[in-house]
């Protein structure tokens, strides 16, 4: 029997370039603008840009409860995808990815968070950052995410 990896996904349509959306995405140090969970993120080992093979540290919260995981890039299609797995303490957590296809009033984007966490880790994550049911808590969070994300990206340029 194997079993079938959780996961979530959120669609919105953003009025704004596919190009431009995914520069902000993969501007992997801006995560904290758009994630409600994400204070902040760094780039590592002398990554400047998102590319296959780079690395960032990632700084969470809950509440009260804060943790940080390490990211890798493992695809970076300017203005098409941009995926990332996530680890923590060298285990797998997660896999992201973000989606951008180009529509007539603007882009669709596509949020996708897949759990890979083996069932220790979903135990002790859940009191490690206070989230007990992780597909909802990160539904909601995508869709905030996409929300700020597109309130960033749909602001009238200031002259």
């Amino acid at each position: 029997m194997s079993l079938m990896a959780e996961g979530v996904q959120v669609t919105r349509e953003i009025r704004a370039p596919a190009d431009r959306l995914w520069e902000m995405v993969a501007d992997v140090t801006r995560m904290g603008e758009w994630s409600p969970e994400t204070e902040s993120t760094q780039w590592l080992r002398g990554a400047t840009a998102a590319r296959p093979g780079a690395s960032f540290r990632g700084t969470n919260r809950n509440g009260t409860k804060r943790w940080k995981s390490v990211a890798t890039i493992v695809e970076a299609d300017p203005g098409r995808v941009l995926r990332f797995r996530v680890k923590a303490g060298g285990l797998n957590v997660a896999e992201w990815s973000y989606q951008f296809e180009p529509i007539p009033a603007g882009c669709r984007v596509t949020e996708s968070w897949t759990d890979r966490r083996n069932p220790v880790l979903k135990l002790v994550s859940g009191r490690v950052t206070g989230v007990a049911d992780r597909a909802s808590h990160n539904r909601r969070g995508m869709e905030e995410t996409l929300q700020r994300l597109a309130a960033a990206a749909e602001e009238p340029a200031t002259p």
